[in-house]
């Protein structure tokens, strides 16, 4: 006993194995037992389904996955949504890795113009919400067959778009892909960047065509990223909310996130939680496919010892027509968005855009003015708004200390203590969060904070659950950052410090900090923009007590007030650019430089 005692006071000591023994325990209760919780509740009665079951609240019931699965309604309830999801993903891919593919190549390979203001506006759509381009699709191509009055296109030109170009999949997978589509140019083009170019000189001395170059040596070089990007990109968009929401509903184009939604919030919470944890099933199944994928391919060597000097293609007389055409459509991806939402917060009467049309009530005008949306204040007189907007920020901020803090520290410890069995599951816990879809993690989380648990009570409602999910959810940023920041730094640093004296706190503030400052900075800076633009793992926890901006939007848009959802995605879009310019010209940390989260 006395061994033990003094083993377990040895191992203590080390501060990097303290750290990992407290991750273990709150990671644990936080990841895990949520998720146990939520099985049990697919397999319990609840309250608005006792009359309908005929049995007490808190029994055991298998009918949710009977009904789920194998009931003649699983085809609406399951299986249609989830073939939605599958097509609206696989598309989302195919654009992703066809836009971003194609511009990765154009930056890296070939002599095309203005090459770092467009790489810039090329990561925007990814720092925006996923929605904004959604939002976008819908003010400019909606219909009046369903969206009651035309958009800036029908109105502009006289031409009505059909259903399937306004709403449903195509659209869907198109705006999907294009705000995912900066995975593929970071990805890719960092492999065409680093390639040795000796085996395509080699091709070209033996009168090889250039086209014949690209099938035979530069895609297979890429396919390892081309690989990560697909099931990146596929399992983003099957947890996708926002997007099939504000493209999918206006025709009932259900995928498996906005039926889920949709189950939670009527009187089928049981099948809810099926749904959502099928959907944590996908998610964890994609994971292993893609470890396997990446423990069994042929190793391509990019980067050898030898020059690797890259041979440009030379465009020639193509490459000012070239340069243009893609700065037209990143222009139309990036800025037309925002120019779309200024529009349509002015707008009086949706469908006429003459300057007669135009007003400001809807930004600064009374009560009284705004008739047409029950009454409610201009934005920027409206207290929900204000409320919201300190909120959001609140929120924002609480997670960002925390997550960043919790990760730096997760970080630290792993890669100190590297090669222990302790240090890879915390490892594989700090990660886990990544790999649920937000929606389904938000269900996790709704299950077992509605009721009280020993001496945690119910936080359902409250301000402190939408601090604890969003901390838990964005730390995987936070941590990937304290990982690669410390897998850089020396141990013989720390080590110097130690020799002297100084103990472990001071030396985290005075040694390790501050030279790896730029990635510790993002470790925070990614979570603070993360929750400033989530829609997903808030929508089921706030109430109209604590709303955030993005809830506030997603609200307003479901009343159909357009000039106030636009207004505040105006707003939100701002606010990111805004906070992740000011904080990349202080520290040059920027969410661009930590993109896979």
């Amino acid at each position: 006993m006395k061994n033990a005692f003094y083993r377990f006071k040895k191992f203590i000591k080390k501060p990097y194995n303290l750290i990992l023994l407290i991750m273990l325990i709150f990671l644990g209760y936080l990841t895990l037992f949520p998720l146990l919780t939520m099985v049990k509740d697919t397999i319990t009665v609840h309250v608005s389904e006792s009359l309908r079951l005929k049995k007490t609240v808190g029994s055991f019931t298998f009918s949710h996955w009977v009904k789920v699965l194998f009931d003649p309604s699983s085809l609406s309830i399951f299986y249609k949504p989830l073939l939605n999801s599958l097509v609206t993903s696989l598309g989302a891919c195919f654009v992703a890795l066809l836009f971003g593919g194609v511009f990765s190549w154009l930056v890296t390979r070939t002599n095309m113009r203005w090459k770092k203001t467009l790489s810039a506006l090329f990561i925007f759509p990814y720092i925006m919400p996923s929605w904004t381009l959604a939002l976008a699709w819908y003010n400019v191509f909606k219909n009046s067959v369903v969206g009651g009055v035309p958009g800036t296109f029908a109105a502009l030109t006289g031409i009505e778009t059909p259903n399937w170009f306004a709403y449903g999949a195509f659209p869907i997978a198109l705006v999907t892909g294009l705000h995912y589509a900066p995975f593929a140019y970071i990805m890719i083009g960092g492999i065409l960047r680093n390639m040795d170019a000796n085996l395509e000189e080699a091709a070209m001395m033996l009168n090889t065509s250039r086209r014949r170059i690209v099938m035979k040596i530069t895609i297979p070089m890429v396919l390892p990223a081309v690989l990560s990007t697909f099931l990146l990109v596929f399992s983003s968009a099957m947890s996708s909310f926002a997007v099939p929401a504000f493209l999918g509903l206006p025709v009932r184009y259900q995928v498996l996130t906005t039926q889920l939604y949709r189950t939670l919030n009527g009187i089928n919470p049981g099948q809810g939680y099926c749904i959502a944890m099928l959907m944590i099933l996908l998610s964890v199944a994609i994971l292993a496919f893609n470890q396997r994928l990446v423990g069994t391919r042929k190793n391509y060597t990019t980067v050898t010892g030898k020059s690797s000097n890259i041979s440009f293609v030379n465009l020639k007389k193509a490459r000012t027509a070239i340069s243009i055409i893609v700065a037209i459509l990143l222009i139309l991806v990036s800025v037309l968005p925002l120019v779309s939402f200024a529009l349509e917060s002015v707008i009086l009467h949706p469908g006429d855009y003459s300057l007669d049309n135009m007003t400001l009530q809807f930004w600064i005008g009374t009560a009284e003015q705004n008739s047409i949306a029950n009454n409610e204040p201009g934005l920027l007189r409206n207290p929900s708004l204000w409320s919201a907007l300190l909120n959001s920020l609140k929120l924002s901020a609480i997670c960002a200390i925390t997550a960043g803090t919790l990760g730096f520290l997760a970080g630290y410890g792993i890669v100190r203590g590297r090669g222990t069995k302790l240090a890879k599951i915390v490892d594989n816990l700090a990660f886990f969060p990544y790999l649920m879809p937000a929606m389904a993690f938000s269900v996790i989380y709704l299950s077992m904070f509605s009721v009280r648990h020993g001496i945690i009570p119910a936080l359902y409602g409250t301000f402190f659950l939408l601090v604890l999910i969003g901390t838990i959810k964005y730390m995987p940023f936070a941590s990937r950052s304290g990982i690669n920041a410390m897998m850089q730094l020396s141990t013989q640093i720390e080590e110097a410090g130690e020799i002297i004296g100084v103990g472990w706190f001071k030396r985290m503030v005075r040694l390790v900090i501050p030279i790896q400052k730029s990635s510790f900075i993002s470790g925070y800076l990614l979570p603070f923009i993360s929750c400033m633009r989530e829609l997903s793992l808030f929508v089921l926890l706030v109430t109209p007590s604590n709303r955030v901006l993005t809830t506030l939007l997603f609200y307003y848009n479901e009343k159909g007030w357009n000039q106030y959802s636009n207004g505040i995605n105006l707003m939100i879009v701002i606010i990111v650019l805004l906070i992740n310019g000011i904080v990349n010209k202080a520290t040059g940390a920027s969410i661009d430089k930590g993109i896979g989260g």
